[in-house]
């Protein structure tokens, strides 16, 4: 027994597995684990061309780094899984004690005496479903802050420019970015491609209304305005105070606070 539960907490497999596999091994631990862990590469084989759309999202905060993971899969059901929400969690708590600067590198770091990867892998046997840590992202600043939204499926985490930002302010933007997806921070950190996308979707729709040639530029840029105002975090109306954009929410606590970094991850919606 004392075998089988140390086999399940190392390999996260069911008591029944685990127990079938030390039978096989006859006893032996190492080979047990390589069972396992055969059976979750051949699931992983089978299961690769399918689509794994659903999962679960969590962040949180570290000091000066944020840190947001995605472990996907399947179906729903998995999910919401406690030992996958378990794993999720897991995986984030590592990412938070070792800042790795790549995915590649995250699945590499050592959990529970296995690679990230391995006990993906592991686990993708226990489920019969396909499994992939899709996203890690991170942020850092002198203040940072998570989100996660209800349901495990969209999170967010922002880093600012100074300690000390007020908690309600703080989660006020990562709400802020969570609802409304903004691409960039400011203006000139849109992308170019984005830029002249949005210019000639504006000019176009000058030159179907009829107006002037010699003002479709000038349209073109209002509308350019506007793509900002609705899409650049700190030019967004703030979604619990229209009447006031972000920049000036921050700048009501104090005059040089600002946001430095974003990311926003989301699986199955907006």
């Amino acid at each position: 027994m004392a075998d089988i539960s140390k086999l399940r907490k190392m390999t996260g497999a069911g008591m029944m597995d685990c127990k079938n596999a030390l039978t096989e091994a006859n006893g032996d631990f190492d080979k047990a684990v390589e069972i396992i862990r055969k059976k979750g590469q051949a699931v992983a084989a089978k299961r690769s061309d399918r689509e794994a759309s659903e999962g679960c999202v969590l962040a949180a905060v570290n000091g000066n780094f944020a840190a947001i993971v995605a472990l996907k899969c399947e179906t729903d059901f998995v999910a919401k899984n406690a030992d996958f929400i378990a794993l999720t969690q897991n995986i984030l708590n590592v990412a938070l004690d070792k800042k790795p600067a790549t995915l590649e590198e995250l699945t590499a770091l050592q959990l529970d005496g296995s690679s990230i990867s391995n006990l993906i892998t592991d686990r993708i046997g226990v489920t019969g479903e396909k499994m992939e840590l899709g996203f890690y992202e991170f942020v850092e600043g002198p203040a940072t802050v998570a989100y996660i939204h209800p349901g495990n499926k969209l999170a967010t985490i922002v880093a600012f420019n100074q300690e000390g930002v007020e908690t309600q302010m703080a989660k006020d933007v990562a709400m802020q970015v969570a609802a409304m997806n903004p691409v960039a921070i400011r203006p000139e950190e849109v992308p170019a491609d984005v830029i002249e996308k949005e210019l000639e979707i504006a000019r176009d729709k000058a030159r179907q209304a009829g107006k002037p040639e010699n003002l479709i530029d000038k349209i073109a840029q209002g509308g350019l305005n506007k793509y900002y105002q609705e899409n650049t975090l700190l030019q967004q109306a703030f979604v619990k105070d229209a009447k006031i954009n972000i920049d000036q929410y921050l700048k009501s606590a104090n005059k040089d606070l600002t946001v430095v970094a974003f990311k926003r991850v989301t699986l199955n919606v907006d």
